[in-house]
């Protein structure tokens, strides 16, 4: 059986990647796993929000297969360049209870992301099908979906803080996904940070402008901000909070 793959997106600053932690928080504690959750932007923090402790990313293991000298000094004399290649990949995968973590991580310097996700497409067909759910927080511009990362995306959700240029952003992305054919089997709107859990007429008006299909408004949330000031990872904030509150009514609503 396919695993349900599910991708959040949204530009940066919009707490997309606390969403995407509650989810997986929300699909773990509801005995739905195993889950394979991807952190597939390269400027994202989805282990600090999982609190899991990376043994490294991809990124940074391409870095070190880049130097001829380092790799001849570490390769096993029973391997080839290639097999040690491949092993050194699949120790980018943190284990925990309910799902494993895999990082894309940075590259140095300049330069096309190209080489980083195909080694990323090619760990995900890999393991794909030993998870029930895939769960990837995605960069902003979805270059890597374009790229064909994903073998499917059976849920997109888009989130945007509650502004107007933030519901802008994210209907740029939803025309983007129409132009690249992706094809998600739903595609929803989440509002995050929301003051007091409201949204303004003007941000309504916005959406519809949009043409965006708003599943849930989540509140700006204290206990949120408490928990990454105090170096909590912020997806085990408690379930009577806010955000937790508002996000399991959302994710009643995808029947997740």
């Amino acid at each position: 059986m396919k695993p349900i793959t599910i991708a959040v997106a949204g530009k940066g600053g919009t707490g997309k990647t606390t969403i995407c932690g509650i989810i997986i928080d929300y699909l773990g504690k509801s005995g739905k796993g195993p889950i394979l959750a991807v952190d597939a932007d390269p400027n994202s923090n989805l282990n600090e929000v999982l609190g899991v402790e990376m043994p490294t990313t991809l990124g940074e293991i391409r870095e070190k297969m880049q130097y001829k000298d380092a790799v001849d000094e570490s390769l096993p004399p029973s391997m080839t360049k290639q097999e040690y290649t491949e092993f050194m990949f699949s120790g980018a995968m943190a284990e925990e209870d309910n799902y494993d973590l895999l990082v894309m991580g940075r590259t140095q310097g300049e330069g096309c992301y190209c080489y980083i996700n195909g080694v990323l497409k090619a760990q995900i067909d890999k393991y794909k099908n030993g998870y029930s759910y895939i769960v990837v927080d995605n960069e902003a511009g979805l270059e890597h979906i374009s790229r064909g990362i994903l073998p499917h995306i059976d849920i997109l959700l888009l989130v945007s803080d509650a502004s107007r240029r933030g519901i802008q952003a994210v209907g740029r992305v939803a025309t983007m996904v129409e132009e690249l054919k992706l094809k998600p089997k739903v595609t929803k709107l989440i509002v995050n940070r929301a003051p007091g859990g409201v949204l303004d007429d003007g941000v309504k008006e916005e959406i519809g402008k949009q043409n965006l299909d708003l599943i849930g408004v989540v509140p700006q949330d204290e206990t949120v901000y408490r928990y990454d000031a105090d170096g909590k990872p912020s997806s085990t904030v408690p379930e009577e909070s806010p955000v937790k509150t508002a996000m399991n009514e959302i994710l009643k609503k995808l029947e997740l």
